[in-house]
């Protein structure tokens, strides 16, 4: 009965973190409502936790939920809106008997994608409202990617679903031209997913499990739809060049490995074969891109690994151009490193302290100690290091930290 029961709340957490993002996309499409869809959603998953030990596994799990969802979303329709809802709850259930169509799950989440990415919306709270929605992180989570507190980055996702709601925004795939001016935050959003899961190298959260397959696979439907755009080419590329080398970020004693340091014999082939394809195809569109750089940038590093040159010079000249496109506090902090290791360390301590903000992030410090020893000042890179690791959650990365990793490229 133990085991049983065990199962069932397993399988009930492994369809919360596979199918949460599917499941919202199609009953927020019938709704319009992000905050009532959500409702539903969290109803019938804690049914899930509640009968599924008892009662065992459904054959059908993402049905099942979608089910007990769609019951749950017709019910609160109900109560608000009497007249309503008899209508509603016969589409509904009509349209459950076609449920197990997987087939249809991935179009749906990405017209949820461009829905947040409507004019409409403000554009600082879409890719954060897309994490949340349709790739189930928390706001927690999604506050510390764009470096704001938990309690603003809540407000502004609340007044973000209300809106949506309100201006009764249509959750359909925008047309082609549309689809264009909101591809950006689509793809930046998926790019903020991969990197939430890139940070959990042991796979400690069970909450990101299959979120970096899932975020690779929502840019490949990207290359899809919109074929004739060389971004989402460049961000396929880029987290594939990545993703590539997952398995020699760890050594065998679970130390922290730079890439610098990397067994490239233990790299993807196939997936850094693939991510070569991808950006060359991006750069024959002649229409350079923040993600297209990113992913030059990998390409340079990757080489530079495999080939034992020193691309400092190129590395350099990307990272500039990457700054003009995005940026961002983690765009610029790289760029100072990258000046750095090109013969130029007082340039790039003056980029770090033209960053506005900084103080608590964490890149920026391990940034600055690494700058700081080019630069010859090693007390100053100590205590740059000791803050960083400070502000890691990472266990072997503080200890890479304070045993002076940062000394050595």
């Amino acid at each position: 009965m133990d085991d049983a029961r065990r199962e069932g709340a397993q399988a009930a957490e492994f369809a919360a973190r596979a199918s949460y993002g599917r499941l919202l996309s199609i009953l927020a499409a019938r709704s319009g409502d992000i905050a009532a869809a959500e409702d539903a959603l969290a109803d019938a998953f804690a049914a899930a936790l509640a009968q599924w030990p008892r009662d065992g596994v459904p054959d059908n799990p993402t049905g099942w939920l979608l089910t007990v969802a769609r019951r749950n979303l017709g019910h609160a329709a109900g109560r608000r809106r009497t007249a309503q809802t008899a209508a509603a709850m016969v589409q509904m259930l009509q349209e459950e008997r076609d449920s197990g169509a997987a087939s249809a799950f991935g179009d749906q989440r990405l017209a949820l994608m461009f829905v947040c990415a409507h004019p409409a919306i403000e554009a600082e709270v879409q890719a954060p409202l897309m994490l949340q929605t349709v790739l189930g992180l928390d706001a927690a989570r999604i506050a510390a990617a764009f470096l704001v507190s938990r309690a603003t980055m809540g407000q502004r996702l609340v007044r973000a679903k209300r809106k949506i709601r309100d201006a009764s925004i249509a959750f359909i795939l925008p047309e082609p031209g549309d689809a264009a001016a909101r591809v950006g935050a689509v793809l930046s959003a998926v790019y903020a997913a991969y990197g939430a899961a890139w940070e959990d190298v042991n796979g400690a959260d069970s909450r990101l499990a299959g979120l970096a397959s899932e975020a690779i696979w929502l840019a490949r439907l990207l290359c899809l739809l919109l074929p004739d755009d060389p971004e989402p080419l460049g961000l396929l590329a880029l987290m594939l060049h990545c993703e590539a080398r997952r398995g020699a970020r760890r050594a065998a004693d679970g130390a922290f490995v730079p890439l610098s340091r990397q067994d490239a014999t233990c790299w993807s082939a196939p997936m850094i074969a693939e991510a070569e394809a991808a950006l060359r195809a991006a750069s024959g569109m002649a229409k350079p891109g923040r993600f297209q750089t990113e992913a030059a940038i990998q390409s340079l590093h990757a080489h530079q690994r495999m080939t034992g040159e020193r691309f400092t010079e190129p590395l350099t000249r990307l990272y500039d151009l990457l700054a003009e496109l995005a940026p961002t506090t983690g765009v610029l902090a790289a760029r100072a490193v990258a000046h750095a290791e090109n013969g130029n360390p007082g340039a790039a301590l003056n980029q770090l302290d033209q960053i506005l903000g900084a103080g608590a992030y964490q890149p920026w410090w391990a940034a600055r100690a690494r700058v700081c020893w080019l630069a010859a000042d090693e007390a100053s890179a100590w205590a740059a290091a000791r803050t960083a690791a400070g502000l890691s959650h990472d266990q072997s990365v503080r200890r890479f930290l304070l045993d002076g990793g940062f000394r050595a490229p």
